[in-house]
């Protein structure tokens, strides 16, 4: 699997990345483990997790796997801290939540570092230079390599890097931002992906296949043991399940069979190859979907396909892109 540079750091990664998501909830240790054989047998190399997936079993499960099958240098780790579990999604940015969550990360990940530490979201309630500074600690411990954001809005992320950059070898530049991003959800283009490029972020896509619909097996209804079918899950999928979807999955479908290739390959083709994405996360139920999915390294989309699905899943921003002066 061909590498990329995320951002303008040193750090190298393969140009799919591997989500742990479900691990140590739908997923078990064995079908994990085959997964991240799969996924390191293509030369894969970045996986992502976080310390609140499964409350902290995705971690322990990925130290185990990395601790008995995996050496921990085939493996670009990266995790995140400041969600807070809870029947209430809510997050906690402050210095000392986020350093105490490292630590415990390393623990279960049984590890001394992480490749790339993730901020998980933007906390309001959390002065955002005693956040920033949280990182730079940890690259300065050693405990993170590289240090990066998801969720941050284009405003916030842009406040979160130039505060970085403000002070040269005092503060540790963000490397990464991980948002979702997929031909049904391209609302990062409209400030978050030209931010992340101007200041030299690399992209990680979340969700890049449209939280499994742009597979195309959500065409006439939730298949069993989906993650639509799911009493965990259908709410994360059902928002894709609408009429403008469908048009788009069956304009991905329509190019795929022209070019012989699943839908899915077209899907990620697509986002993998969008300008400023460094690797979408690929999350799998089982390793004969990952396997499949990786199987899409060799495939470029043809310029007038990129185009046909570039117009239909255009989103629509309005002001302050569209032009106004005639009003």
């Amino acid at each position: 699997m061909e590498p990329r540079h995320l951002g303008r750091t040193g750090l190298r990664v393969s140009r799919l990345g591997l989500g742990t998501l479900t691990w140590a909830r739908d997923t078990g240790e064995r079908e994990a483990a085959d997964q991240l054989k799969h996924f390191l047998d293509a030369g894969g190399t970045l996986v992502d997790t976080a310390d609140v997936y499964a409350d902290g079993g995705a971690e322990h499960l990925l130290g185990r796997l990395l601790r008995d099958r995996v050496p921990r240098e085939d493996v670009v780790l990266a995790t995140k801290a400041g969600s807070v579990p809870g029947l209430e999604r809510r997050f906690d940015t402050s210095r000392g939540h986020l350093l105490s969550a490292l630590d415990t990360s390393l623990r279960r990940l049984g590890t001394d570092h992480v490749d790339l530490w993730q901020v998980h979201a933007y906390d309001p309630a959390t002065p955002l230079d005693e956040t920033l500074h949280a990182l730079d600690v940890a690259v300065a411990s050693g405990r993170a390599r590289y240090a990066g954001v998801c969720g941050f809005s284009g405003w916030q992320l842009a406040k979160a890097a130039t505060w970085q950059l403000a002070s040269p070898g005092a503060r540790t530049p963000l490397a990464a931002t991980q948002m979702e991003y997929s031909l049904l959800q391209r609302g990062i283009e409209r400030e978050v992906l030209p931010a992340a490029v101007d200041l030299g972020l690399g992209v990680l896509p979340a969700s890049p296949l449209g939280r499994g619909v742009l597979t195309g097996k959500y065409r006439q209804s939730a298949p069993p043991g989906s993650r639509g079918a799911s009493g965990v899950l259908s709410a994360f999928v059902a928002p894709y399940l609408t009429a403008a979807a469908a048009r788009i999955v069956d304009a991905v479908t329509t190019a795929a069979d022209g070019l012989a290739v699943p839908p899915l390959h077209v899907a990620l083709a697509w986002v993998r190859d969008r300008p400023g994405v460094t690797a979408p996360v690929l999350g799998a139920r089982t390793s004969q979907q990952l396997s499949e999915a990786l199987s899409v390294e060799g495939l470029s989309l043809p310029l007038e396909i990129r185009r046909a699905l570039d117009d239909v899943s255009a989103p629509v921003h309005h002001y302050p892109d569209q032009d106004w002066s005639e009003l």
